[in-house]
């Protein structure tokens, strides 16, 4: 952690440069004696990174950036303030404490948190922006997390585990199992710790893998925002053998959808042609898998048992996008150019065998425009275009 990036001359410059290309910038070199322009170039990049995923920090003075890949990986606010109303209580500890976001959300419900970081310059600097951004109930600890907790006699109402998803021998992974820590390994020692584990994992790790390889979930919580996965949260409780409920959430501007389930629940869908009204579920439902919850629960039908969108004739809340149906026809080139004059629409595909791109280039359609084209399958296997408007 380099002290002179703090001083007021370097923070102005810093705050100066956050529009100035990070390559022109590089090549015009440091002003400032002791750092280096790619220590600068490492401040401006990772504090541009933090405007929108970490307001709270970047709206903070004297605050130090670690390098930029911990603010890539690391939970944004949003998510991290969900993640903290699912467990409350006095003692918390984060053995992966990364860039310290989720403690700092964390420190909210709990008397007190304890952060560990094995990477000890990070530690060093997370303990630093939380004297800037006033938090006083977090205490930074430096070194391997598990080591820590077999060494500690605290029993904990929570422990928090973000593993990395990257591993030196295999590089990225997709199975918990080769995530580090090793929760599935370490599970039984974990729990003689803590009656509750909450898990941090990404996006590109399958739900029902995971859950054969843990032990006693309870809850799953799938947070996407703005219409992207970015989370998937696991909840376990020591002991826990009952039905798994999973929520899903897509945090948007115009308001959170959330949509529940419970995990291997028996449920069917009813299939229709497409009626009045068109619904395409948000990314938090798509990953969470609840294709047939969706038709159960909220009464509607869906087009086809691999095309993932959904019709009624009476408009309902839906945890998605609405579309009211203007026409429905079979795909064929000429039907599309023929009733499509204007060359212009939105296009989404589910379960057809072409891409988008693949239908623009045929088609000549460009994006854009008040018109949605939906090419999917119907139930009697057949190849459509369902052409809606906003709902």
């Amino acid at each position: 952690m380099n002290l002179t990036i703090l001083h007021a001359d370097v923070q102005k410059f810093i705050d100066d440069n956050l529009k100035t290309d990070i390559t022109k910038l590089i090549l015009k070199g440091s002003p400032f004696k002791n750092i280096s322009v790619q220590e600068l170039a490492n401040q401006i990049s990772a504090k541009q990174k933090a405007k929108h995923k970490l307001p709270t920090w970047f709206a903070t003075k004297n605050i130090y950036f670690p390098s930029k890949i911990s603010i890539e990986q690391t939970s944004s606010e949003i998510t991290s303030d969900y993640k903290s109303t699912l467990v409350s209580g006095n003692t918390i500890i984060d053995i992966t404490g990364g860039f310290g976001v989720d403690c700092l959300y964390f420190s909210k419900q709990f008397k007190k948190v304890i952060y560990c970081e094995i990477n000890d310059e990070l530690s060093t600097i997370v303990k630093y922006n939380y004297q800037q951004l006033k938090c006083n109930n977090i205490a930074t600890l430096s070194g391997n997390g598990i080591d820590f907790l077999k060494k500690s006699d605290t029993f904990f109402d929570c422990i928090y585990i973000d593993p990395s998803r990257r591993n030196d021998l295999k590089g990225k992974v997709f199975l918990l199992k080769d995530c580090l820590p090793n929760v599935p390994e370490n599970i039984h020692f974990l729990f003689t710790k803590t009656n509750q584990i909450l898990l941090k994992n990404s996006p590109i790790l399958d739900i029902t893998s995971t859950i054969n390889e843990l032990k006693f979930v309870k809850e799953i919580h799938i947070i996407a925002v703005n219409n992207e996965v970015k989370e998937l949260l696991f909840l376990l409780e020591k002991n826990y053998k009952n039905n798994i409920n999973i929520k899903t959430i897509n945090i948007d501007k115009k308001g959170n959808q959330t949509f529940n389930f419970e995990f291997q629940e028996n449920v069917q869908s009813t299939y229709s042609k497409p009626l009045s009204y068109l619904y395409e579920p948000n990314a938090a439902i798509l990953k969470s898998g609840a294709f047939h919850h969706i038709s159960e629960k909220l009464n509607i039908y869906k087009l086809q048992q691999h095309s993932h969108l959904y019709t009624s004739d009476l408009l309902i809340d839906f945890p998605g996008r609405r579309f009211k149906i203007i026409n429905v026809i079979s795909y064929k080139k000429k039907n599309i150019q023929k009733l499509l004059p204007q060359k212009k629409a939105n296009i989404t595909t589910r379960n057809f065998p072409k891409t988008v791109a693949q239908i623009r280039k045929e088609t000549k359609i460009k994006d854009g425009g008040n018109l949605f084209l939906f090419f999917t399958t119907n139930i009697e296997n057949e190849h459509i275009v369902i052409i809606c408007e906003k709902g």
